[in-house]
């Protein structure tokens, strides 16, 4: 290949939603609704488990995580694609495009490892309740979202080092509103043979791994379900995991859905739009299932804003 193909890579152009310039301003109010409804949402929940001791359980330990990891992935994207819509520039710099790429990475397989240990910790809940005080200690959870951070961290920092020694051709358009891997790489005009292939042995092993180990506990949880001689036992069962199948249905299916679409589409509004479910609508609506379809929650949501109300009574009087 002629050298006048390399260029010393200095920023990349994000497309995103920006081949419509009419509808900026509606993206923006829309971005910046979703954001906020996310950022509070999650930190709602936070708070909701923090306050009221009776929710310090392994579950709502993983969900509190759960909600800061949300936090922290929608804000490695939509605010850098507000200021960028506001300046209405497409334009990320290479370091900037490099970190936001490494933190993607992270948070993703954090989220996915964390719905792992949720399952697991409902599996160990419905399948072996009598122990299952002294199997989920306190510092086995612990253990374990430190463990899945690290894990995380370790194959962000190896993707984003082996990025590092790519050089990039003159093309430097990225379908996405962030620095997706898959598109920074296959935009290197060297051989990028080994990142595609740490790539896919990452992906099996840590996606691939996390949904085996979610369907087993499911399928163990199913088997222990069946057993249960009552309907209402059956209910009050499945019920406890009823939120997390939804929030990993959820994870999954709109994680497969961007790379599919990722794969078929051909151009950049489609591929955008798809991301958009994974990146933004996702992290959104989490709060919206574990607070509407747990009762613990809504109890102490509930008790909230009874005291909250019957204290304004009271100042007023």
């Amino acid at each position: 290949m002629k050298p006048e193909n390399y260029t010393q890579t200095s920023v990349f152009l994000l497309l995103g939603f920006f081949e419509e310039p009419e509808l900026q301003p509606i993206f923006f109010g829309l971005f910046l609704s979703m954001y906020l409804v996310t950022l509070f949402g999650n930190l709602l929940i936070i708070l909701t488990i923090i306050s009221d001791s009776h929710l310090h359980t392994p579950m709502y330990f993983f969900l509190s995580i759960l909600s800061f990891v949300d936090i922290c992935f929608t804000s490695t994207t939509i605010p850098n694609m507000l200021v960028n819509m506001q300046k209405q520039s497409k334009v990320i710099t290479y370091t900037i495009c490099i970190t936001q790429m490494f933190f993607i990475m992270h948070f993703v397989v954090l989220d996915g490892l964390l719905l792992t240990a949720m399952a697991y910790d409902r599996f160990v809940a419905i399948c072996h309740p009598l122990h299952y005080k002294v199997i989920m200690s306190p510092w086995l959870c612990v253990l374990l979202v430190l463990v899945s951070w690290m894990t995380s961290v370790l194959q962000s920092l190896l993707h984003t080092l082996m990025v590092l020694r790519l050089s990039f051709c003159t093309h430097l358009e990225i379908s996405h509103f962030f620095c997706e891997l898959n598109e920074v790489v296959h935009l290197a005009c060297s051989d990028t043979f080994l990142n595609d292939l740490v790539k896919y042995f990452t992906a099996a092993l840590l996606g691939g791994g996390s949904l085996a180990g979610i369907l087993y506990s499911y399928y163990k949880i199913i088997s222990s379900i069946c057993g249960i001689s009552t309907a209402q036992g059956k209910y009050k069962a499945f019920s406890t995991c009823a939120s997390h199948l939804s929030v990993v249905s959820l994870f999954y299916g709109t994680g497969l859905g961007v790379y599919l679409s990722s794969a078929t589409a051909h151009n950049s509004h489609s591929s955008a739009t798809a991301s958009v479910m994974y990146t933004v609508v996702t992290p959104m609506l989490n709060p919206f299932i574990y607070s509407l379809r747990n009762k613990d929650i809504k109890r102490t949501l509930k008790d909230s804003l009874g005291k909250k109300l019957r204290k304004s009574q009271l100042s007023c009087c």
